[in-house]
């Protein structure tokens, strides 16, 4: 216990502890020194702009990166122009802020991604600072240019730039400066000399910290905590001021005794302590100052950087990597001396047993999950510390960053199998975890040109075989746009879903494999969304030959064209010789046509094409229709009647029922009126005019074709049954009875039908008899129908 405490080191109520985490690995000869350094928190990746150990005008700066552990990530001469800042993104990506404002972006391995400038007034002015920061938004940039300006970009991946106002009385740099955000605005507090300012979209406001040491006349340095929640003031009278960032409270002022400038200051304060403390560092000394008038004081034996982290600070040497933070409080109530919490006692029993769950055997309605957790959270976290890994985090990072941010992290590293080792000891959700490591993988994968396409499909198909949640699609759209077309389509073949295949098809050119594949899928909404696209993309003539090696597509494109392109419609009946279609398409055309001439045309145009396509009935059957509206003009030139337009069966009835029978009977021999038609129209029209002379005249003309129960049918339909007796004497035998039924004579349909000796009809007068009137007729009908039914 001794040993574990003994570099602890008391400040106020709390105590400090400096604990090694790596041997760094790279071999720096100068050691930090004249390296320009960026260091992601939550243990990420360290970035070096290191100058040429033999300065000479052509020698190049070199830049490199590491993991936490000092392995080496990337590395390559750096032929840009000179750099004013380098930073870390929330995702891991390296920025690198150049002094006429343009910000490059690299990936964890050196890899280019792309540029963004801070602005035309930038370039003019160049810039003298800048940092990155992170706010809710996202990663953003600010910088001080030569003109005494501040831009903030807030967030670098949706890039908005805004350039604050104007400082009093600013010249050049101000002595120090420092990106605050509150209440999820930001903005820049910096000062000048000793007077204080906070900056936002609108003003430039003076501020005073309350409480500040009269001996100061200028403030020199300052740091915002990881939270944004306290500030810290270094004066050039060596006082150290710690507050909120509101300026509205004062933690504590502490008197260092160095009135030289630390070369670095940042925040260390563990969540949820009541506690927080300024660690300072200048060339040979590190300083912790808290909320007491106390300090502590550490010697540095090489150049060292000080990176932030949530609940503490690392330290980054040449030599050595480092961490240092207050002390843990449950640490604290287990390792301090004549400590008898709980888990000291337990640690003192653990000394006489070998087994890592002893404590909890005496401990009543003591819940294993929480112990479990635990254990899976340590196992996962000395997975990460590894040397080979490099990622340091503490158990409060980790559940800070969560493990979905974690594994992410480690597939930007390329560390895939260790990734997926994590996911299913911790039994991630399939598509969550394992499948989403794999889909990464695969994406890394056909980016290296060096292996053929068959091989790198076959790889990935196999690998990932049926993993849940895996989008082939996806895949193979990062291999086109790596250039590897054909690798991109092997990758579609394993894609089961056509939707999400047919659009990569199309974005690569391929359209008549998508169009393939669409047919396939079955999808008709595809399959016009495709034959929509080739339109667009192809000439007239390309679009229909592809069409007619489809056959559903071009059924469907015919489809569509019938009601929203008619004149492509012809011309794909025109491209495939397709001569009844063609014929059928001009008699659909005459009847939107208004005019007759118009309409004449297309119809001949349509026997033109029936005629070559040899259907003689088609072509025919057109010609009467121009001879009947030839017909119709001329009679609605003549007697001024509306026939244009009507059908035959329809001028004919018109003609009847305008007395024009002459010209009905033209039009009944001309075009061939089958004589049960004519009669039946001739008769409905003179009965609908109640002309019964006429009628009368015409049913004598000579033998009806339809016989003469129509004509008694339709007189009593006009409640005229004088009339209608005329024709029941020239009734058939068959039709006797109906029509003596239709008129009311039930004696003659009982004689009719006694006559016919059919027990039908016997029947059928008898349901119209009446019992009581009809006594006399019904019981001769009851023998009539008893006498047939015996034959």
């Amino acid at each position: 216990m001794a040993f574990i405490t003994a570099n602890w080191n008391p400040l106020g109520d709390a105590f400090y502890r400096k604990i090694e985490l790596y041997d760094m690995g790279w071999s720096l000869r100068d050691g930090l020194k004249d390296c320009m350094v960026a260091a992601a928190p939550y243990g990420g990746p360290i970035a070096l702009l290191r100058q040429s150990q033999r300065p000479s005008p052509s020698a190049r700066p070199q830049l490199e990166i590491y993991s936490s552990s000092g392995v080496s990530m990337a590395s390559f001469p750096w032929k840009s122009g000179p750099v004013r800042q380098l930073g870390w993104t929330v995702c891991d990506d390296l920025l690198a802020i150049q002094e006429d404002g343009t910000v490059l972006i690299y990936d964890l391995f050196g890899t280019f991604k792309r540029h963004f400038s801070m602005g035309n007034e930038v370039v003019q002015n160049q810039v003298l600072e800048a940092k990155v920061f992170h706010s809710p938004y996202g990663t953003g940039v600010a910088i001080v240019t030569g003109a005494s300006r501040f831009t903030l970009a807030m967030n670098i991946d949706d890039l908005k730039l805004r350039r604050l106002p104007e400082v009093p009385g600013l010249q050049g740099a101000p002595s120090c400066w420092a990106v605050l955000t509150q209440d999820r605005q930001t903005k820049v507090l910096l000062a000048n000399g000793a007077d204080l300012y906070i900056l936002d979209n609108t003003s430039c406001t003076p501020v005073t910290p309350p409480g500040l040491s009269p001996q100061a006349c200028s403030i020199i340095n300052m740091a915002v905590s990881f939270s944004y929640k306290y500030l810290a003031l270094f004066t050039d009278s060596g006082h150290l001021w710690m507050g909120s960032t509101n300026l509205k409270d004062k933690l504590s002022e502490v008197e260092t005794k160095v009135r030289s400038a630390p070369k670095q200051m940042v925040w260390s304060r563990r969540p949820k302590s009541q506690q927080p403390s300024v660690v300072l560092m200048w060339d040979r000394l590190l300083l912790v100052a808290g909320v007491c008038k106390e300090t502590i004081q550490y010697t540095l034996d090489e150049e060292c950087v000080c990176v932030a982290e949530l609940d503490g600070v690392r330290i980054v040497g040449a030599s050595r990597h480092e961490m240092l933070q207050e002390v843990p409080s449950a640490c604290e109530d287990i390792f301090k001396i004549a400590s008898m919490a709980p888990g000291a006692l337990l640690l003192e029993a653990h000394k006489e047993y070998e087994a890592a769950s002893f404590g909890k055997c005496f401990l009543s309605n003591f819940p294993p999950e929480p112990f479990v957790s635990m254990c899976r959270d340590l196992r996962v976290l000395n997975s990460v510390r590894d040397y080979s890994v490099g990622i340091p985090l503490t158990h409060t990072q980790y559940k800070q960053m969560t493990v979905q941010v974690l594994i992410d992290r480690l597939v930007y590293r390329k560390l895939y199998p260790l990734a997926i080792e994590i996911c299913r000891y911790l039994k991630t959700p399939e598509y969550q975890g394992v499948s989403r490591v794999l889909k990464h993988w695969a994406c890394c994968k056909v980016q290296q040109k060096e292996e053929p396409d068959e091989s790198i499909a076959r790889a990935v198909s196999v690998k990932l075989g049926e993993a849940a949640g895996i989008s082939y699609s996806e895949i193979a759209a990062r291999a086109y746009e790596c250039g590897r077309t054909e690798l991109a389509i092997k990758l579609l073949e394993f894609e089961p879903r056509s939707g999400e295949q047919v659009p990569l098809l199309l974005k690569m050119k391929r359209s008549q494999l998508g169009l393939s594949k669409a047919i396939e899928s079955g999808d008709t909404d595809l399959v016009y969304t495709v034959v929509t696209y080739l339109k667009n993309e192809m000439n007239r003539g390309d679009f229909f030959m592809t069409l007619r090696n489809q056959p559903v597509a071009l059924s469907l494109y015919r489809q569509f064209c019938k009601h929203q392109e008619q004149e492509t419609l012809k011309d794909l009946f025109n491209q495939d010789d397709d001569h009844h279609e063609l014929g059928n398409f001009y008699v659909r055309a005459s009847y939107k046509e208004s005019k007759l001439e118009a309409r004449l045309s297309l119809l001949q145009s349509a026997v033109d094409e029936y005629n070559k396509a040899k259907n003689e009935f088609a072509a025919k059957a057109t010609e009467e229709e121009m001879k009947l509206l030839r017909f119709q003009r001329r009679l609605d030139e003549e007697k001024g009647e509306a026939l244009l337009g009507l059908s035959l069966h329809d001028t004919l009835h018109a003609l009847l029922s305008a007395n024009y029978h002459k010209q009905a009977e033209q039009l009944y021999r001309d075009f061939r009126v089958p004589d049960k038609r004519y009669w039946w129209l001739k008769l409905t029209a003179l009965a609908e005019k109640e002309d019964w002379d006429e009628l009368e005249k015409f049913a004598k003309s000579k033998k009806s074709p339809i016989g003469y129960l129509p004509f008694v049918e339709v007189c009593v339909k006009r409640h005229n049954k004088y009339e209608a007796k005329k024709y029941v004497s020239k009734v058939t035998p068959e039709q006797k009875v109906k029509a003596h039924l239709a008129i009311g004579d039930l004696e003659g349909a009982a004689e009719a039908a006694i006559e016919r000796r059919s027990e039908g009809e016997i029947s059928t007068v008898l349901a119209r008899c009446s019992p009581t009137t009809d006594r006399a007729l019904l019981e001769r009908l009851n023998r009539a129908r008893s006498t047939a039914a015996k034959k």
